[in-house]
């Protein structure tokens, strides 16, 4: 078992909230990112908490970048009281960790909502990753971000931004280079809570829908899935409302 880390925490809503959600952000993002999430959670009043992953934001740092090492910090990441988790949140790496937190450990959370994940990435996903990553941290700037997202709010285009400049070029490399094998269906067949997957688009581009991974874990009852159309990979950025209906929709 890789030796977690504390994540750094930012919140929205009451801590007096009845309800607590865990959000956890994609490769090369932050914990700021999931802002959408925590302010429409705060606004239906949830208290919601996003953790910088290990070598992204503020977190910190380590030689150990496997998707073990990224689900053993999110395992010791718990509510006050050691609680569990109402709900959590996971976009893309995100979404792997919680899968292997969640098989690992049925008292983490209640339910989890997956935000297009990388439960398994094939070769073509991996190199479309990579050219991402590379772009961010070539030219870290607004105007880089904005230039390839002109439609997205401008809060996200200063944290992706951020993000950007926050994260250790190392790690998110690590990160890819330490998980040849990128696959965690094995976990995902064995959740026992309600989860619900929200796609992105793959008319537009998704690591998720049409692949393997979907298909891989259709096998387990517990997993429900539905399409934010028109968007990409990170669909609270691409279509915002459209996002955030399909959450409240899959918590109703």
């Amino acid at each position: 078992m890789p030796t977690a880390v504390t994540l750094p925490r930012v919140s929205w809503g009451s801590a007096s909230a009845g309800h607590r959600a865990l959000l956890i952000h994609g490769l090369g993002s932050n914990g700021a990112l999931m802002w959408r999430y925590g302010s429409a959670l705060a606004d239906a009043g949830w208290q919601a908490d996003a953790v910088d992953l290990r070598g992204h934001g503020t977190a910190p740092r380590t030689l150990d970048y496997t998707l073990a090492a990224y689900a053993a910090d999110v395992s010791e990441t718990r509510p006050a009281h050691d609680r569990s988790w109402d709900l959590v949140i996971g976009h893309s790496l995100g979404g792997a960790a919680s899968v292997l937190a969640a098989a690992a450990d049925a008292s983490w959370t209640r339910r989890l909502v997956l935000i297009d994940p990388a439960i398994a990435l094939t070769d073509h996903d991996r190199d479309i990753v990579r050219d991402s990553q590379t772009r961010s941290f070539d030219d870290p700037s607004q105007a880089a971000v904005r230039a390839e997202h002109p439609h997205w709010h401008p809060q996200d285009i200063e944290l992706k931004a951020l993000s950007a400049q926050q994260a250790s070029r190392w790690a998110v490399e690590q990160t890819s280079a330490q998980n040849s094998d990128w696959d965690v269906t094995d976990a995902a067949l064995r959740i026992a809570v309600p989860t619900h997957v929200i796609a992105s688009d793959p008319g537009v581009y998704s690591i998720f829908r049409g692949k393997p991974a979907e298909a891989a874990v259709a096998p387990n009852p517990n997993f429900t899935v539905s399409v934010v159309a028109d968007a990409g990979h990170s669909p609270h950025r691409d279509q915002p409302e459209a996002t955030i209906q399909a959450l409240f929709a899959a918590l109703a």
